[in-house]
């Protein structure tokens, strides 16, 4: 049985309809992270492409920054300083060549220090029934390293997006102690209506985790349509908030005990085996 000795506390998803205008999305997402903290949360999590939904992979790429130069992180760090909270900002595209960003998500302390980045691994190459044809790896370099973050909340095991359909990435998260996923996203409507509900309770209850994911929802820059429907799942798969179609945020209490209960229920993270073929 894992025991996980933080005490409860409220956490909540921000929901954005992110745009091409970086300043816009900032302001946006301040305002969401102040209403959630001033109704008591203290872990916020925003979605995928937070401050830039860009047309195409160029344009996003002329609108970003290194890590070092980038106009937002300053900003959300001394939001998490002035809040005395944690703040989870879904993903920035950092620059990191000439031809490429990285899809990166990065978690704030309440000091306003960097506690966790994570480069989004599993990148979406794919063409739709509907015609619509994604190719994130054209202008995104992958990530190479799972990310556990150790805050004084627990341990979070940080995803973004398409990571979602990797079920062994949250097997290992759920293994290095991770009690709570973070999933920011920014599903399309097809494949979200389809499947955004069941994946996230899948990876919750397999590993009796919470989850958390933040969506981008709404009609953006090129036409593109995201599925929203931000979500908050407990390790026994039970939805604890869900979020419509519209900016906005959604809170729900996150008790790690639950994690621990739940995993002692169903003990398959003590069961994994090694085993050949096929």
């Amino acid at each position: 049985m894992t025991a996980f000795r933080a005490a409860p506390f409220k956490a909540a998803c921000v929901q954005l309809c992110s745009t091409d205008d970086v300043a816009e999305n900032i302001r946006d997402t301040i305002a969401l992270v102040r209403e959630a903290a001033a109704r008591g949360s203290i872990f916020i999590a925003t979605p995928e492409n937070t401050t830039l939904m860009a047309p195409d992979g160029g344009a996003k790429l002329a609108q970003s920054y290194d890590e070092t130069h980038d106009p937002a992180l300053p900003v959300f760090s001394a939001l998490a300083t002035e809040l005395k909270v944690w703040i989870l900002i879904g993903s920035v595209a950092i620059k990191v060549s000439d031809s490429k960003t990285a899809n990166r998500s990065f978690l704030f302390a309440p000091d306003g220090g960097i506690r966790a980045r994570y480069s989004k691994i599993h990148l979406f190459d794919v063409q739709l029934a509907s015609g619509e044809v994604y190719r994130e790896s054209n202008t995104v370099a992958g990530g190479n390293e799972a990310v556990v973050a150790d805050t004084e909340l627990g341990k979070v095991g940080l995803s973004i997006c398409y990571d979602l359909r990797f079920p062994i990435l949250y097997r290992k998260l759920a293994q290095k102690g991770a009690f709570l996923f973070t999933v920011p996203s920014a599903f399309t409507v097809p494949t979200g209506s389809a499947h955004w509900h069941v994946l996230l309770r899948a990876r919750a209850i397999e590993n009796g985790a919470f989850v958390m994911a933040p969506a981008q929802g709404g009609e953006h820059a090129n036409g593109r349509k995201t599925y929203g429907h931000s979500l908050i799942v407990a390790p026994w798969g039970e939805v604890l908030g869900e979020a419509g179609t519209e900016p906005g945020i959604i809170i729900a209490d996150i008790d790690p005990a639950l994690a621990a209960e739940a995993r002692a229920k169903v003990p398959n993270l003590q069961h994994d085996r090694e085993f050949a073929g096929p």
